[in-house]
């Protein structure tokens, strides 16, 4: 037997009251009496009576639900920034509903689609490794407000939170020049990522500064940076002519295969060759030697992402234009690279 819902207008009928007086009983409107609202709150409170958000929405054209839509949701960096948006969202009053595209650009549609239906009234969104076609995203802008997070693109025009991916990078490189390493290898993803990309471009800026040479084969790009590709990558750079005597792999993931495998080579780790990441995650303090890495504060992230959007929903004016807002990550030195 399907379990009957309590509406306003079945509370409203058993206590003879119209349903306006509920509802504003319910909200505790200075115009209804204290006996009343007592009245309707015990019988609220006794038949489980839940508000339908949507509805209440419905009516003031606004939800107070913030829609995420995120690509991996198990990623330790992710669940920080998820931390950070629920945290904020829910002390400014705002519910969440957060999704996972599981890095599917197919499924990443269907669920900006399915956030509109949700009626919510603004979408935080990192995207897919993959998102070329942005058709979808700037269909959703032109609704309500969004604003991008870590996984970003320069082909949106809206607030898009980062860390200083190019100034981390830069500084972790130039920190294993200053240990004396001049043959630094990368290990990066293509052209597509973004992250991926600054990253890069911090680690080329460094060796130019210092007066290294970029050597083709200490720069290694894979489709899908991950712990087996570092594992690959580096058995390649082990068995070149010239080896590395640092490698820089732009996820803490990859890392750690790097460092398994010269482990298994018996490579001294960071006297023969240093090893860096990036990302800070728990499996960093887990490896040994203890690994070298950026720290991405990813609670600040999600709540500076959560302050932005708020503002626009509130300001439809403001989101007009695109705002790159960099969040500072610092570095954190371990044993992967240090040297007394």
């Amino acid at each position: 037997m399907k379990k009957e819902v309590t509406t306003l207008k079945k509370l409203a009928q058993t206590l003879s009251l119209s349903i306006s007086t509920v509802s504003r009983a319910l909200n505790d409107h200075p115009d209804i009496s204290n006996d009343t609202k007592d009245k309707v709150q015990k019988l609220a409170a006794k038949l489980n009576y839940v508000p339908n958000i949507f509805a209440k929405g419905f009516r003031k054209h606004r939800s107070n639900i913030i829609g995420v839509i995120v690509p991996n949701i198990t990623h330790y960096f992710t669940t920080t920034i998820v931390r950070g948006i629920m945290e904020e969202a829910e002390s400014k009053g705002y519910r969440v509903i957060i999704s996972e595209s599981n890095n599917d650009v197919e499924k990443q549609k269907e669920m900006f689609n399915t956030m509109i239906q949700f009626g919510v009234d603004g979408i935080l969104a990192s995207l897919t490794k993959r998102t070329r076609d942005v058709e979808h995203v700037l269909a959703t802008l032109n609704n309500i407000p969004i604003v991008l997070f870590d996984k970003v693109s320069n082909k949106i025009p809206c607030t898009q939170i980062t860390i200083n991916d190019e100034e981390a990078a830069y500084n972790i490189v130039e920190h294993l020049i200053n240990i004396g390493k001049k043959r630094i290898a990368i290990i990066k993803e293509g052209e597509y990522s973004y992250n991926s990309e600054k990253r890069y471009s911090g680690y080329l800026k460094a060796l130019k500064d210092y007066n290294l040479e970029v050597d083709p084969k200490m720069v290694i790009t894979v489709e899908d940076i991950s712990l087996l590709e570092g594992k690959r990558m580096t058995n390649i750079l082990l068995s070149s002519k010239i080896r590395p005597d640092a490698i820089f792999a732009i996820t803490d993931g990859a890392a750690i295969g790097v460092i398994q495998t010269l482990i298994k080579f018996n490579v001294k780790i960071p006297e023969e060759i240093a090893v860096v990441g990036f990302s800070n995650s728990v499996n960093s303090t887990i490896i040994q030697p203890k690994l070298t890495t950026v720290d991405q504060p990813g609670e600040k992230i999600g709540r500076t992402a959560v302050k932005y959007l708020i503002n626009e929903i509130n300001s439809p004016e403001d989101n007009l234009t695109s705002k790159m807002v960099e969040i500072k990550s610092n570095i954190v030195i371990r044993e992967s690279s240090f040297k007394s």
